[in-house]
This record gives structure tokens, C-alpha cells and sequence, in this order.
């Protein structure tokens, strides 16, 4: 399929004004392999986003590919983040893909410059890096490279399969950087998970990714996030999610209750009428007004539950970072010289290939002893 003969055009009058508005915008573009999804082809100014933090660490660094998600999570905490754009966080945020696609290039720019203090980046923060549009667009392959040629620690969390296609290329990466990996798989029951995450790779597809990248050599955490209340918080289904995450291999679990912010509430709850709506009223109850959090006492009941169930299934309580909740990077807050252990990139090697010469040329020192 050639996605060039899908064009449209940058002012197509159906898009949304404030994508009709942006000068950045290369072209708009459909295709039979996404019905009923626009992707909105953009130059992006810049890479790596710094987020703020009231915990310890002062901040930490992300990077999004995309803007919105195919996955189609009702419950996705990114949802309002597409109305900057003047798009709905409900379905535009589900069918309305804004795809930086010179994300590397701008990327590795930024990593060349003399005030970059290698500081881990995350990916995965706000809409998923390996969404099914990543096939297309093969956009991490550059991402990963640029980071781990310049020195700095990543870490990936993704509900996408295609994380296996470039675990030869994390693999070489962990050679000169620290590379964490995570896969979030919240629901284990197959209709309930179709529902909910319409558009994500099933639980069972994502546990083998998880077995994929432990025989690659990785640690990889399993996110066991959100565990929605009265539908996949029973004894019976976290005890058959837990077991399933240990025979996949994971190496450590995180979890947390569902988070209904504003503009990710309505959407929820909208789903939650037509496909549950003898739960409508408790989840009113739980989640009052405005309120974006369970209460603390059914926090507390949660965690009494789940925790023997880990401890049976010998599956230890990851961390997350602090600044950006994706997985604890092993880089973070600790300095080390990286020294020998700093390889060239080798001639005929992933990295380098998918670098080249020219952006290879951009980052100073690639090769050298570097601090992170």
C-alpha cells in the first residue's frame, strides 16, 4: 500500500479549524487500512518535551511521536491533550492522528546541542509510540537511535506488539545506554478488553511481547494499569491477570486504580452507560463531582488485595518515575562514567544504519566517554 496516493491536501475543508490553521502541516492523509481515521502528516519544531514535577526529581524529558491514539482506550488519561488542537477528546482523539514525521531529525538536533545533560527521556507518557500506525511510519527506529548515540538512558512503555520489531535494535542500544521497557496490560478478560481498548492489541498478543522482550535479554514491567472498579478488580480476575504476567516472564508489576480527570470522565462514563449501566450509579458514587480519584479507603482495599496475590505469584512491586509515570528508568538519578562501556557505534550495526552518515555527524562525541 502507498500511502501517497491518499493524499488530500492541507486545507481540507474537513478538517478541523485548528488543523486547517497550522503551518506546519505537510499533508492530510487517509487510507482503506484505517477506515475512518485521518492522520495529519506535521513538522514538528521540536522533540523533547520537559515535564515538571512536585516529587523529589525536578523534572523529567518525553517524547511523543504522535498525537492521539488507535488504541481507543475509553479511559485514556491523554484524551484532553488533543482539545489544544482544537480537536474532541473523545472520538477525534481516537480518529484524529497527528504524526510528527521528522520527529528524528528534529530529535537529533536537539541531542547535539551543548546544553543537553543526557537526562533519561521517556516515551510512552501520553499516547502510545507503537500505536498501529507505527508500521507505517517507522518513526522509533530514529528515535531510538539518536538517544542511544548521544548518550542518553531511554525507557519505552507501550500497550503496542510492534515493540518487537525493534528489540534488535534496543538490544544493540543497551549496549551504550541504560533501556528500560514496559508493557501495560489492564484487562485480561477478552470481551470486557475489546470493549474497553477497542483498538489495542489483545492482552494475550501484549504478554507475548512481554515474553519476546525478556528473551531478548530485557527486564520488562507490566503495568497493570488502570484496574477498573467492579469489572476487573474481582480476587478471581487479578489473580488470573497476575498469574498470567508471571508466566509471561515479567519482571515486576505496577498497578493504580482508574483516573477520571475531566474530559477522560464523560467519555468513560458515556461508555459505561451503554455497556454497563448497572455499574453507572456506583461509579458516580466512587467518583463524585469532579473527582479524578477512588477514594482513599478503596485505594486501601485494592492494595490489600492485590498484594498477596503478587507475593503468589512471586512478582515483585515495580517503580515508576516519579515525573513522568512510565517506568523507573535504571539511568535516573544516578551518575556513571560511561567510559570503556562506551562503544563506537559499529560499522554495519543497527544503530548506525539507521542513523547514517549524516545525522551520525550531528552528535558530537558519538564514540567518546560521556557523564549521565
Amino acid at each position: 500500500m502507498r500511502w501517497s496516493g491518499q493524499s488530500i491536501g492541507a486545507a481540507d475543508d474537513r478538517a478541523l479549524p485548528g488543523l486547517v490553521r497550522l503551518t506546519d502541516l505537510v499533508r492530510t492523509t487517509r487510507t482503506p487500512e484505517f477506515d475512518g481515521i485521518t492522520f495529519y502528516e506535521v513538522l514538528a519544531k521540536s522533540a523533547l518535551n520537559r515535564v515538571h514535577t512536585s516529587s523529589k526529581m525536578p523534572f523529567g524529558w518525553t517524547i511523543n511521536p504522535m498525537r492521539g491514539c488507535t488504541h481507543a482506550c475509553t479511559y485514556c488519561f491523554a484524551r484532553p491533550t488533543h482539545e489544544y488542537l482544537e480537536f474532541d477528546g473523545g472520538r477525534d482523539f481516537d480518529s484524529q492522528i497527528v504524526v510528527k514525521v521528522n520527529v528524528a531529525e528534529v530529535l537529533t538536533r536537539e541531542l547535539a546541542r551543548p546544553g543537553w545533560e543526557r537526562h533519561p527521556v521517556a516515551l510512552g507518557t501520553n499516547t502510545d509510540p507503537y500505536q498501529r500506525a507505527e508500521g507505517r511510519y517507522r518513526l522509533m527506529p530514529g528515535i531510538i537511535a539518536a538517544l542511544a548515540a548521544s548518550g542518553t538512558p531511554l525507557s519505552i512503555l507501550t500497550k503496542g506488539t510492534l515493540l518487537r520489531r525493534d528489540l534488535p535494535l534496543l538490544k544493540e542500544a543497551a549496549e551504550h545506554v541504560p533501556v528500560d521497557l514496559g508493557v501495560s496490560i489492564a484487562v485480561y478478560d477478552e470481551e470486557l478488553q475489546r470493549s474497553v481498548e477497542p483498538g489495542a492489541p489483545t492482552a494475550a498478543a501484549r504478554l507475548a511481547t512481554v515474553t519476546a522482550a525478556r528473551e531478548a535479554g530485557f527486564d520488562c514491567s507490566v503495568f497493570l494499569m488502570p484496574i477498573l472498579p467492579f469489572l476487573t478488580d474481582t480476587k478471581a480476575h487479578l489473580d488470573a491477570s497476575l498469574r498470567a504476567c508471571a508466566e509471561a516472564g515479567a519482571t515486576s508489576i505496577l498497578y493504580s486504580t482508574l483516573y477520571l480527570k475531566p474530559g477522560v470522565k464523560e467519555w468513560f462514563l458515556r461508555w459505561l452507560a451503554q455497556e454497563h449501566p448497572e455499574l453507572l450509579d456506583r461509579y458516580r458514587s466512587l467518583y463524585p463531582g469532579r473527582s479524578a480519584y477512588a477514594p482513599v479507603e478503596y485505594r486501601r482495599w485494592l492494595t490489600e488485595r492485590i498484594r498477596p496475590l503478587m507475593r503468589a505469584h512471586r512478582l515483585e512491586q515495580g517503580r515508576e518515575d516519579p515525573a513522568t509515570g512510565s517506568v523507573l528508568s535504571s539511568g535516573l538519578g544516578t551518575l556513571r562514567v560511561l567510559g570503556g562501556d562506551r562503544r563506537p557505534l559499529h560499522h554495519g550495526g543497527l544503530l548506525a544504519e539507521e542513523l547514517g552518515p549524516d545525522r551520525a555527524a550531528m552528535l558530537p562525541g558519538v564514540g567518546q566517554p560521556t557523564l549521565f
